[in-house]
């Protein structure tokens, strides 16, 4: 079972620069934003990390592509790529290992299977250049007042496992992200990179 947010925002409670300046990004990276929603990450990316990179913005909701599309237009920006695919299924436009970058907020954990899980995780590894990094940031299994149930949330410590068994190694973690719940932050951020 898979849950849709349909191009819902993660900016009301998330912050841009929080997030990016957790990716050390130089500024000449290209960057796939997959569930980019309504692209506040993408856009935050252009205008204030990436000055010589290059921007894929990637979701399954029609709505958020418009969006981006309109945006991409209205602001005459050329190193935008918006795409409609659901990353499970495979990203067919973008070249194997052309993605410096790659950062999932608040979408992991709506892969509720373990194929769909698989299948997200063999498409990052055909994307990912060999010396790149996937971003994975998601709300930390606890209860909230908002966000996914906690059944279908998953621990760094399973996501380590997951990616481990298709040849990604942890190489950063970060569990005090997000604003402050009754039980810590309410995110995490953790980063691999292929072995």
């Amino acid at each position: 079972m898979e849950h849709r947010h349909h191009g819902k925002s993660s900016a009301k409670f998330l912050d841009s620069d929080e997030i990016l300046n957790e990716l050390n990004l130089k500024g000449n990276e290209v960057f796939m934003d997959v569930g980019c929603g309504d692209g506040y990450i993408s856009k935050k990316a252009l205008q204030d990390y990436l000055p010589d990179g290059f921007v894929y913005a990637v979701d399954n909701y029609d709505g958020a592509i418009k969006e981006m599309e309109s945006y991409k237009k209205d602001n005459s920006i050329e190193n935008l790529i918006n795409i409609e695919a659901d990353i499970s299924k495979g990203v067919s436009s973008v070249e194997d290992n052309s993605i410096d970058v790659l950062l999932m907020l608040n979408v992991f954990h709506g892969f509720t299977e373990d194929s769909h899980r698989d299948a997200v995780i063999k498409e990052f590894s055909r994307l990912i250049k060999n010396e790149g990094k996937i971003a994975i940031m998601d709300f930390r299994p606890i209860e909230l007042p908002f966000g996914p149930s906690l059944e279908i949330k998953c621990s760094p410590e399973e996501l380590e496992e997951l990616f481990n068994n298709h040849g990604f190694k942890k190489s950063y973690l970060n569990e005090e992200m997000g604003p402050e719940s009754g039980e810590g932050n309410t995110h995490y951020i953790i980063i691999f990179e292929k072995e």
